[in-house]
Parts: structure tokens; C-alpha cells; sequence
């Protein structure tokens, strides 16, 4: 009796417990790690990004200015190049310096001469490079890991060591002043750092991809020439980039091997001189041209050049 009554007080018990709304779960807020604080490290990312960007423009500036100085000084007059204090900015903006230098007799055939140098110098390395840097990679021998010591100590000897033997046998050959001459003088300055860089670039290739193309029928030479070399093109572009400029920029051989049917522009620039002293309006006029064809290069291989940087990091 009492159960029922209890039931009817309630009006309806377990039916309308049933029916009441239950209490929505209590929230409960994520555990901050300990020890990590999330504002701290955005904070240290920061810094350290802006340190980079100024560390970075410093770099810019100090490799940059004296370019920047260079190609201001070649639109001064005359008066202002020697000037002193020196202005950065001419005060006068002229274009005689360009006329002048451009219109000298031999700095044509200079411009002409010096191409025709880094090109079968760039050549010569890369045709020498590329098998003796495969050869050392791939067979790991003792001899081959001397030989690549051996031309790591070449590169370190100085250039006038060997400036005056090389001219003297050129001379003996036959070869005094003539583009081969210093085409294989420049070839001895190249090639030591173009086969340790091919070196690093074959190093990162894997030799499953010539393993599958033996598998398929390809000789060790086709392996290469066919897979790994399109693998490597990246390498062999900044190879090629560093080889073209160690000959477009060498003075010394180009001095002691040439006279007058060869010399490449470096020497004529030294030659830009007056009664009253250098010529510096002249001077870094046909300096500034001379260097328009290597960035051009460089742009246009920048791709390249990228992807040879970047050989390598991720394998496998």
C-alpha cells in the first residue's frame, strides 16, 4: 500500500525519471604539458627567424657593395673616380666610360677569346670529371680514394707554382698563345674541385637505379649514361658553373701565356692605364660588361643548379 501511494505521489515513477532530461558531461580542460611552453617556443622561433633574415642581409651587403660601388664608379666622370673623399653615387651620370672602353682596339677579340677559353676549359673538366668521379664512387678502391686525395692536394698548390713550368711547356709544344694553351692551363685549376663535386653528386645516387637498368639490359656505360647522368644533371650544371668561372676569372696563366692573338679580357682590363694613371672610369665599365655573361649563366641554369644543391637530401 505504502509503495503504491509513494508511486502516485510521484505521478508516475520510473516512467518519468525515465523521461527527464540528464545533465550534459562536465567539460573537462586539456592537461598543459609540463614543462613546454608553447608561447616561449613561438617566441624563440622569432628571434631566431630575425636573426637569420639579418644575418643573411649582412651577407647580401657585404658580398654585394663592392659590385654596387664597381658598377657606380663606371657611370663617374673622369674627376670623380679619383676624387677624395670617394662618392658612392657619381654626381655626374655619363655613359663615356662605356664608350671608351667599348670601342678600344682588341677588347672585342678579348671578349671573344675568353669564351672560347671557359668553354673548352668547362669541357675538358666535365669530360674528365664525370668518369674519374663515377669510378671513384662506385668501385671503392684504395687507388681511387688516393687519387681523389691526391687531387684535393693539387688544388691547394698555388697557381704561380706552376704558372711558369706550364708556359714553358706550351711554349715547347707549340702552343704559346693560343686559346688550347690556356684552355688546358685552366683545365689543371677546375679540375681537382669538379671531380671531389661530381664525387658528392654520384655519392647520392642509389645504385638500385643501375642495378634495374643492368636488369633490363644496359651495360655499365648505358646504366650511366642513360640513368644516372639525367639523375645528376643538377650536379653537373653547378659543376660546370664553377669550372666556367674559375677560367672566366683566372689573371695569372692568362698573363704569363698569352701576348696578343689570345689574351682574355682580365689582362686587357690590367692594361687600361693613361699618362696621368689607370683608367678607372674605363676599367669597371668593361669589368661591369664582363661580368653581364656569367649571371646570365647562372640564371639561366638557377633550376639546375637548385636541383643539384638538393641532390642527395632526401634518399631512398
Amino acid at each position: 500500500m505504502r509503495v503504491a501511494e509513494r508511486i502516485k505521489h510521484d505521478g508516475g515513477g520510473p516512467a518519468k525519471a525515465a523521461a527527464a532530461p540528464s545533465e550534459p558531461p562536465a567539460v573537462v580542460p586539456p592537461r598543459r604539458r609540463r614543462g613546454v611552453n608553447r608561447e616561449g617556443l613561438e617566441a624563440g622561433r622569432r628571434s631566431t627567424r630575425t636573426l637569420l633574415w639579418v644575418l643573411l642581409a649582412t651577407a647580401m651587403v657585404l658580398y654585394g657593395f663592392p659590385f654596387l660601388y664597381l658598377l657606380f664608379t663606371s657611370f663617374k666622370t673622369p674627376i670623380d673616380t679619383i676624387a677624395v673623399p670617394p662618392t658612392i653615387l657619381p654626381r655626374e651620370w655619363t655613359l663615356e666610360n662605356y664608350a671608351n672602353a667599348l670601342g678600344r682596339n682588341g677588347v672585342l677579340a678579348s671578349f671573344i677569346n675568353s669564351i672560347q677559353t671557359a668553354v673548352i676549359s668547362t669541357l675538358l673538366s666535365l669530360v674528365l670529371a664525370v668518369p674519374a668521379a663515377y669510378g671513384i664512387t662506385r668501385y671503392k678502391t684504395l687507388s681511387g680514394r688516393i687519387f681523389i686525395m691526391a687531387a684535393l692536394v693539387t688544388r691547394m698548390v698555388p697557381p704561380v707554382a706552376i704558372g711558369i713550368p706550364l708556359a714553358s711547356m706550351m711554349a715547347t709544344m707549340g702552343l704559346s698563345d693560343t686559346p688550347i694553351a690556356l684552355s688546358i692551363a685552366h683545365t689543371t685549376i677546375s679540375l681537382p674541385l669538379s671531380i671531389w663535386l661530381m664525387s658528392s653528386f654520384f655519392e647520392a645516387v642509389p645504385k638500385d637505379l643501375e642495378e634495374a637498368a643492368t636488369v633490363d639490359g644496359c651495360s655499365r656505360l648505358g646504366a650511366l649514361w642513360r640513368v644516372v647522368m639525367p639523375v645528376v644533371s643538377g650536379g653537373i650544371a653547378v659543376t660546370a658553373i664553377f669550372a666556367f668561372l674559375a677560367s672566366w676569372n683566372e689573371f695569372l696563366f692568362a698573363l704569363l701565356m698569352t701576348a696578343i692573338r689570345s689574351q682574355t679580357t682580365p689582362v686587357v682590363i690590367a692594361n687600361f692605364q693613361t699618362q696621368f694613371g689607370l683608367d678607372w672610369g674605363s676599367m669597371t665599365a668593361l669589368a661591369a660588361v664582363y661580368s653581364i655573361p656569367v649571371i646570365l649563366l647562372t640564371l639561366l641554369l638557377q633550376r639546375r643548379i637548385v636541383a643539384g644543391m638538393t641532390l642527395g637530401a632526401v634518399k631512398g
